[in-house]
């Protein structure tokens, strides 16, 4: 039979694709979108101005902050 060789590859531990700012960050535009969902909830006017502006716009400054989050190069020791 043959014998496999094992790499080291295997038996090393496997670093995260991103740094512990970048799961904060991450953490921190789920909270904003997840904000802007529950403004825009509610039995108040639908034509409120928190219904139509402050909430989408809290919505997508969320998902900026989570495209940033996704792009920002961890930092390295």
């Amino acid at each position: 039979m043959v014998d496999k060789n094992i790499t080291n590859n295997e038996a090393k531990e496997q670093p995260f694709i991103f740094g512990k700012s970048n799961y904060r960050i991450l953490l921190l535009s789920i909270a904003v979108v997840v904000f802007g969902f529950i403004l825009m909830i509610g039995e108040t006017d639908i034509y409120n101005f928190q219904k139509i502006v402050l909430a989408p716009i809290l919505v997508l400054i969320g998902f900026g902050i989570g495209f940033w989050a996704i792009l920002k190069k961890p930092v390295t020791k």
